[in-house]
């Protein structure tokens, strides 16, 4: 018998399901145990019921593809074959609070890639290298839904990912304003150009939901606990504008910020280098070893060259200089399914198992 931990996908039908099971081949601590999706697909091999809409640019694995669909709202009957599981279900807000308050309740902890319960006060919201620490709001969580060992932790917004840790790793010099435009690649929709052939050659210059999201979950992330709850931070003022561009993978952002205390360059450069986290600290599986690069050239970063960088987990970030406005600015680029989603809940899953916050059932 295997001594990883057991998983299920909810939702793994879709985009970013697919990006899970795809990151989960070979995962030395999770496999694959149970998917599940909607009805239409329940009861199929997952290989049938995905048919010729696979996304991935890699193979389907091997070990799912026989793997029976279930039903995801039978909540019992998933919750008993996994030890917790990834949430990308596509359903609307208020059901995907539901089903997955439903399923932590089933003592499953659920590690959601959706945005549903990002602002529910004490589910902690987690990048693993930029605050760790509002795990700690997981115990009233589960005092409030009646729970031992289950809960729900989500991740933050694709977007913010290109530029959240390179605000991060300057908090000594307090950021106080911060205008991003984040250029969005179409796998953010769940998209593919074969989906999507109208996006070639275009832009569309607005994405529902998102500049909202963009500007205030940084300041969630940047929150402290207090009383089992998460206080959002106050500052920086963040304003952002987001634009679908036509690039499969790759969220770039181009960032303008000014500080309380404004460094030198050399001062920025350094902190950013030397940036590390938790994840990098505990050598966790998908942890990238350096998680900030910076390059000196002024063509990069690039989509095309550096969206992979340590594999999809690192941030890639270039043209860093003075602005006749703000302080500095700079661009940012992050992997919008991998570091942005299914990859950053994996990692947190991992940083949950490693803090004991995700154990076998029993």
């Amino acid at each position: 018998m295997s001594d990883k931990l057991k998983v299920g996908i909810l939702g793994g039908t879709g985009m970013v399901g697919q990006r899970f099971v795809s990151l989960l081949e070979n995962h030395p601590w999770f496999e694959v145990a149970a998917i599940a999706a909607s009805p239409r697909s329940a009861g199929k091999k997952y290989a049938d019921a995905v048919g010729d809409h696979w996304k991935m640019t890699t193979p389907m694995p091997e070990a799912v593809k026989d793997i029976v669909v279930k039903d995801i709202n039978q909540i019992e009957e998933v919750a008993s074959e996994v030890d917790f599981v990834f949430s990308a279900v596509n359903m609307s807000k208020e059901e995907i609070k539901e089903i997955e308050e439903k399923y932590a309740k089933t003592e499953t902890p659920v590690v959601s890639n959706n945005s549903a319960h990002r602002w529910t006060e004490d589910v902690p919201m987690v990048v693993p290298e930029l605050n760790p620490e509002h795990l700690e709001v997981i115990e009233a969580q589960k005092k409030r839904l009646g729970t031992t060992r289950g809960f729900i932790v989500v991740k933050p917004n694709c977007s913010i990912q290109s530029y959240t840790p390179a605000l991060h790793a300057l908090r000594e010099f307090k950021p106080k304003t911060v205008v991003a435009t984040t250029y969005q690649a179409i796998s953010g929709a769940g998209k593919t150009f074969k989906d999507w052939p109208e996006m070639e050659g275009n832009i569309i210059p607005f994405i529902s939901g998102e500049e909202e999201k963009s500007e205030q979950e940084p300041l969630r992330i940047w929150g402290h606990v207090e009383n089992g709850k998460i206080v959002k931070a106050d500052s920086p003022v963040i304003t952002c504008q987001c634009i679908r561009v036509p690039v499969l993978n790759g969220h770039t952002a181009a960032v303008f910020v000014t500080f309380e205390k404004k460094p030198a360059k050399e001062q920025i450069l350094q902190a950013w280098k030397e940036f590390k986290g938790l994840p990098q600290e505990l050598n966790l599986p998908s942890a990238p070893k350096q998680f900030i690069q910076y390059l000196e050239d002024d063509n990069r970063p690039q989509v095309a060259l550096d969206v992979d960088y340590e594999n999809g987990y690192g941030i890639s970030l270039g043209r860093l200089r003075e602005d006749i406005i703000f302080d500095y600015k700079f661009i940012g680029l992050s992997h919008n399914t991998v570091r942005g989603a299914a990859g950053g809940a994996v990692l947190i899953a991992e940083l949950l198992k490693a803090q004991g916050y995700i154990t076998k059932k029993a």
